[in-house]
């Protein structure tokens, strides 16, 4: 609980809405202020100390529409060379003006603080199972069971693989989706675990990003639908039912499961995307509630401060066990789905 405390002090002594309020220039906007901290960026904001911010700049690839060169750099002082700038209106993303006067969206291969955060996770994961590996290679039969870190990776490994992919999709074919799976349980657990922390290198809001949520799901459905065997296409265009249902007069079941190949993943994605979102909203809205209660006095600053911190210190212990729960059941729910495209045909 103390270290959780010193997080919190940590976070606020950081976040940039302290310089805001104390300063006075502007009423706090927390709508504005949450969804600035949830969204992408181009710089990974790290403190703010008299005014000033403190960033770590992140490069920036855009392409001219006009004259299809490359502009390779940072951006300075918040800005763009022309013609590039960055659009507030579209939530400081990068635009171009054009000759004639129009603005338009140019190719954006920038590396924004959501990617660099992914790559952070990559290298997290590779360090973590290369340590765990060489423990593997370095052992005999005469050595004992793993213990420590390596026994925990261990048993959260054997935990997924057998009680979750093995027992979803069945013995005779889960060895050729497990390896993704597993990919995917501990790239969402990592990318959660990483979106707690205050400052660098974490604090990114990955999967609260639907971009990152609809890509995984877009994985998980080409491993259902591409993979699927005969019978589930078969349960698909020629469903078991009476003829009426699915020929005449209207092929309604088969139109009803179609429609479920796109829901799934669909569903897959807002699950996702929906829980880590509102709990990044919740923990950031509960920060501005400690600023607002001093702009109204020190009476209403005392009280809000001491609810504020311990709503944060029990979000914080909500959201740790939320970033499992999600992994989790992201993971579940996509081995059941690929079990569901691995039907073996009915005895008679």
């Amino acid at each position: 609980m103390k270290k959780l405390s010193s997080l919190y002090i940590l976070l606020l002594l950081l976040l940039p809405l302290q310089m805001r309020a104390a300063e006075g220039e502007q009423e706090l906007n927390i709508p504005e202020i949450v969804l600035e901290h949830m969204s992408d960026a181009y710089e990974w904001h790290i403190a703010s100390y008299k005014g000033k911010h403190i960033s770590l700049p992140l490069p920036i690839i855009v392409r001219n529409s006009e004259t299809g060169k490359w502009f390779v750099g940072f951006s300075e002082h918040g800005k763009l060379p022309e013609p590039f700038y960055f659009d507030k209106e579209h939530h400081g993303k990068i635009y171009q003006r054009l000759a004639d006067g129009s603005t338009t969206r140019p190719i954006d291969l920038s590396i924004t603080k959501t990617v660099a955060q992914i790559w952070i996770v990559v290298i997290v994961l590779i360090v973590v199972f290369l340590s765990c590996a060489r423990w593997y290679k370095n052992k005999d039969e005469r050595s004992e069971a793993p213990s420590g870190f390596v026994g925990a990776m261990e048993m959260l490994v054997m935990t997924i693989h057998d009680d979750v992919v093995k027992s979803s999709i069945g013995e005779k074919h889960y060895k050729k989706y497990a390896p993704y799976l597993l990919t995917v349980f501990f790239f969402i657990l990592t990318t959660n675990l990483l979106g707690l922390l205050p400052v660098f290198p974490g604090g990114a809001n990955v999967t609260g990003n639907i971009n990152i949520t609809f890509f995984l799901a877009l994985c998980t459905m080409i491993a259902i639908n591409l993979f699927g065997n005969k019978e589930y296409w078969k349960e698909i265009f020629w469903p078991d039912v009476p003829l009426f249902l699915k020929a005449y007069p209207a092929p309604i079941m088969p139109v009803i499961e179609l429609f479920g190949v796109f829901t799934k993943p669909f569903a897959l994605m807002i699950r996702l995307f929906a829980n880590m979102m509102a709990g990044h909203a919740v923990i950031l809205s509960f920060t501005c509630v400690i600023f607002l209660g001093w702009s109204m006095g020190v009476g209403f600053g005392l009280g809000l401060n001491a609810f504020s911190i311990i709503m944060l210190l029990f979000m914080n212990c909500l959201e740790l066990l939320v970033a499992f729960v999600q992994a989790y059941v992201f993971t579940m729910l996509s081995a059941v789905f690929i079990g569901l495209a691995h039907k073996e045909e009915h005895e008679e």
